[in-house]
């Protein structure tokens, strides 16, 4: 007597490749490029960027934000 076998109701074409990550795999890493930006560009760094005030303001405003 043989056994059955399942088989599967969903399968990819052949041709594609179907990644599923978890949230966190994605978030871990943001959270540490940002940490690792904050660090780099920290708050007495900020000023040192006179030359283009844009960035300066966009570093402040970026650690308002995350002191909130």
């Amino acid at each position: 007597m043989s056994a059955r076998t399942q088989t599967r109701t969903h399968r990819a074409a052949p041709d594609t490749v179907e990644i599923r990550l978890p949230w966190w795999a994605v978030v871990l890493p943001a959270l540490a490029f940002a940490a690792l930006l904050l660090l780099i560009a920290g708050p007495g760094q900020a000023q040192a960027a006179a030359g283009d005030p844009a960035v300066g303001r966009l570093l402040g405003r970026l650690l308002d934000l995350l002191a909130a």
